[in-house]
């Protein structure tokens, strides 16, 4: 399973619900987990590997593999916290962001159980995170415009590298 890059449409895409939680979602679900360790991340959105679906893993700093389908973020906190975060699709690019520092989350398990988690600091953070990529949302959309410009042009040229 390869990390879709900075610049492939399906990351700007609005993910469309998962109609029904079978065995290929479950696969799909390992297979994301995979994909997130072998690349030393902590959080992976299903729009990160091409598919445009509202799914996503997390293994935090707790060490618990969490699966989050059809997420619907409930309520944030007042309270914001500034933290540097990365992204699997823009690779060795690093900036901080503010978002809330706690957050709550409803959504379905792979087994379809329906389940709501209340997560403060990293947990908290990487949800907001994935929770974007199904939005379409990216972290440097959260940046100074001049940082996220530079950022997007980066990738635009390196991308028009490997295509020639």
């Amino acid at each position: 399973m390869e990390v879709v890059r900075l610049g492939n449409d399906v990351l700007r895409d609005h993910a469309v619900p998962v109609e029904e939680i079978n065995d290929e979602i479950r696969s799909l679900v390992e297979e994301m987990f995979d994909t997130m360790v072998k690349s030393d991340g902590i959080g992976l959105a299903a729009p990160q590997i091409g598919r445009s679906i509202r799914l996503f893993v997390v293994r935090a700093d707790d060490g618990v593999k969490r699966v989050f389908i059809n997420p619907q973020i409930i309520a944030t906190s007042q309270e914001m916290c500034s933290y540097e975060e990365g992204c699997l699709s823009i690779p060795k690019y690093y900036d901080d962001v503010i978002r809330p520092e706690r957050v709550t989350v409803q959504a379905r398990n792979e087994n379809g159980r329906r389940f709501t988690l209340e997560a403060d600091g990293l947990l908290a953070r990487v949800i907001q995170h994935e929770y974007d990529h199904l939005e379409g949302i990216l972290f440097i959309d959260r940046i100074a415009p001049e940082k996220k410009a530079k950022v997007e042009e980066k990738f635009r040229k390196k991308a028009a590298k490997e295509t020639v």
